[in-house]
């Protein structure tokens, strides 16, 4: 096995690992309960970590998170006239819904 990337938290950790998995890389989280430790350790040992099963697979799990990582968000013009910017679907301003058909 071989670490690839040390996660900010775990949540972020088995996002990336189920990705990771999904697309036919084995990959694990190891250090995934150690958030109870912060403090009495460095900060820099408790996050969580992906270590893959395969060294051949880190070219290609490198390059998935890099193309996750470069992902264009969604923008869509409300009837209210706000900008909503990323995964949303409601208006924060006036709580209403984005239209099908409404430019993105």
């Amino acid at each position: 096995m071989l670490r690839l990337l040390t996660a900010p938290d775990i949540v972020q950790a088995r996002i990336w690992c189920d990705l990771l998995c999904e697309a036919g890389i084995p990959a694990r989280v190891l250090r995934e309960h150690f958030a109870s430790v912060h403090g009495l350790m460095p900060p820099a040992e408790c996050n969580p970590e992906i270590w893959l099963e395969h060294e051949e697979h880190v070219p290609a799990a490198r390059q998935l998170l890099q193309d996750l990582a470069q992902i264009p968000q969604r923008k869509w013009q409300c009837r209210c006239g706000e900008l909503v910017e990323g995964g949303f679907e409601q208006c924060w301003a006036c709580g209403g819904f984005m239209q099908l058909g409404e430019p993105r």
